[in-house]
């Protein structure tokens, strides 16, 4: 922002109380101008609203405190750099954020007449002379802004598949607590690893297809970085969550996958990469082959632990259900559905009968064949834990079978 002569710094000091209070409203305007004229930043505050609010109000008050004096030299162009990078990460089209900008100077000069008026200036003429300094400077931090979109555009687009994919192999195979390489996986994938990660292992399905589409740029439309790849016929990913929350990542890869999507727990830092990695690879391979869903490895325990252990789970179906699985057919189906009801309802034969739309008589002669077959007594707890764990053992095995 350029100086002004004496008599006009006297009264932008004199406004500027005035025009910092009005931050607030200044950037409830901007924000109504962005979601009526631009469709790009409408559906960006469709799922980051509260990051656009936050930007604007930043951008605006950077702009109020430098046509004031209260900014150090250089942090306006600065600024604009940051907004240019983040916004083409963002794929937002470099001429809504051109506008965007030019619409912030806009509510600046109208916030700017509106403190006159509060203060009984009126149409006060010493304020035409910043008129000129607001566009002027606005001007030239458009320029700063689509230089700095169309380097990281640049940037982006130029980042070899091969690398990328080398990097993430390196993650994943432990290498993210050496510091050197810490160093050139940040700078070349432009991703934040030294905070909250997830990690993300996605399943093809039958013909090979992938089970995400464009997970990396799906969740960059929503403000969050990550980098995929493939690993044994499968995508993977490593997400920073910044200061998202874990179930909106699930939320948004839920709304892409064609197949089972396994997530790991949240971890800090790279060079937990390599165990959040096997995580989110087992909660994937414990789901159904070519179930379209995202489950957490938390949300697979029991059956994590089943899969990590086919030798014990092998032997606990054998031990458990061997009789049962020996059965004929029809008459194998009919038991194993009634076990799963009975043990759905926590052991009530009520709510299993109502369960199976037949009669309760019915699923207590259908439990007393099982108790016979299996040698185990239902009401025992122990015994209804280890059918249930033999049930998902079970289910692994028919689920492998069909892969």
């Amino acid at each position: 922002m350029q100086a002004f002569r004496q008599e006009v710094t006297a009264r932008l000091v004199e406004l500027a109380p005035l025009l910092l209070g009005r931050l607030d409203d200044m950037n409830d305007r901007m924000v109504e101008m962005l979601l009526s004229t631009e469709p790009a930043y409408r559906e960006f505050a469709s799922h980051s609203a509260t990051e656009l609010r936050t930007s604007t109000r930043a951008g605006i008050e950077r702009g109020v405190r430098g046509l004031i004096g209260g900014l150090p030299r250089g942090a306006s162009m600065a600024g604009a750099r940051e907004v240019g990078r983040r916004r083409a990460a963002q794929g937002i089209p470099l001429e809504a954020v051109l506008r965007a900008y030019r619409y912030a100077g806009q509510v600046m000069w109208e916030g700017l007449l509106d403190a006159a008026q509060a203060a009984g200036r009126g149409h006060d003429p010493l304020l035409l002379e910043v008129a000129g300094s607001i566009w002027r400077t606005n001007d030239i931090e458009c320029g700063v802004v689509a230089e700095s979109y169309r380097e990281e555009q640049r940037r982006l687009a130029g980042v070899d598949e091969a690398a990328r994919q080398h990097v993430l192999d390196g993650l994943l195979d432990g290498r993210g607590g050496d510091p050197t390489f810490l160093r050139t996986a940040s700078e070349l994938l432009a991703v934040p690893l030294d905070g909250r990660l997830l990690a993300v292992v996605a399943l093809p399905d039958p013909d090979g297809a992938a089970a995400l589409a464009d997970p990396a740029g799906a969740l960059l439309r929503r403000g969050v970085r990550s980098v995929w790849g493939t690993r044994s016929g499968a995508q993977v990913g490593v997400v920073a969550l910044g200061s998202r929350r874990a179930d909106e990542v699930q939320t948004w890869l839920a709304a892409l996958a064609a197949g089972p999507v396994g997530v790991s727990d949240v971890v800090e830092g790279a060079a937990a990469c390599a165990a959040a990695y096997r995580l989110a690879e087992t909660a994937a391979r414990t789901l159904p082959h070519g179930a379209p869903r995202v489950v957490t490895i938390d949300d697979r325990l029991p059956e994590a632990l089943l899969s990590n252990s086919p030798e014990i789970s092998s032997r606990l179906v054998g031990q458990t259900l061997g009789g049962l699985l020996e059965l004929p057919d029809d008459e194998r189906s009919v038991l194993l559905d009634t076990l799963g009801a009975f043990l759905a309802a926590d052991g009530s034969p009520t709510r299993a009968a109502d369960a199976l739309y037949c009669h309760r008589n019915t699923v207590m002669h259908r439990l007393r064949r099982i108790e016979t077959v299996t040698g185990r007594k239902l009401t025992d707890p122990r015994a209804r834990l280890q059918c249930q764990l033999a049930l998902l053992g079970a289910e692994q095995r028919r689920s492998a079978s069909s892969a």
